[in-house]
C-alpha cells in the first residue's frame, strides 16, 4: 500500500519520482527502506545506476518516512529538502535499497512543526546498498529535512 501511495504522489506531484519506479520494501515509525531497480531508465553509460536515480531514491526514502509520520499528526504540515549531499563509495551495479532509520528524530521534528509557526529542520542520513548483497554501502546521503505547519 505504501508503494502505491508513493507512486500516486509521484504521478501527481513529482513525475521524475514515478519514472524510476520506487518500491517501499519496509516502513514503520522508526525506519523505511525503498528500492529502485536498475533498468534502462535508471542506468548510466557504464551500466551502473545513474547518480540522479540514486538521488531520487534518497529523496523517496526520507520523504516516504516523513509523510508516514506527518499523517499521524493533526494539522497540515509541508516538507521540503533544504540541503542535499552525497558520498559515492562504489558503482551501484544492481537494484539499490535506500534505508533511513531516523524515524524517532523525524517524528520529533513533525511534532515541533505542528506546535510552531516557525520552520524546523533536521539532518537525515540515508544509506544506499545493493539489494540482497549485504550491508556494504554504495552511497551515503545527508539531507536537511525542513517542515512547517501550513495555515
Amino acid at each position: 500500500m505504501a508503494t502505491l501511495g508513493l507512486r500516486l504522489f509521484g504521478f501527481a506531484k513529482i513525475p521524475m519520482m514515478l519514472y524510476v519506479r520506487p518500491s517501499v520494501l519496509e516502513i514503520s515509525n522508526e525506519r523505511v527502506m525503498v528500492k529502485i531497480p536498475l533498468r534502462r531508465r535508471t542506468r548510466n553509460h557504464l551500466g551502473s545506476m545513474y547518480f540522479g536515480a540514486l538521488g531520487v531514491g534518497a529523496d523517496c526514502a526520507v520523504g516516504a518516512l516523513a509523510m508516514h509520520l506527518i499523517k499521524q499528526q493533526p494539522g497540515n504540515i509541508s516538507l521540503i529538502f533544504r540541503n542535499f549531499s552525497a558520498e559515492f563509495h562504489k558503482r551501484a551495479e544492481g537494484d539499490v535499497d535506500f534505508s533511513c532509520g531516523q524515524g524517532n528524530e523525524i517524528a520529533h521534528l513533525v511534532a515541533r512543526a505542528a506546535a510552531s509557526d516557525e520552520r524546523v529542520e533536521t539532518m537525515v542520513v540515508v544509506v544506499a546498498t545493493l539489494h540482497d548483497q549485504g550491508d556494504d554501502p554504495v552511497a551515503t546521503f545527508k539531507l536537511t529535512l525542513s517542515m512547517k505547519r501550513r495555515p
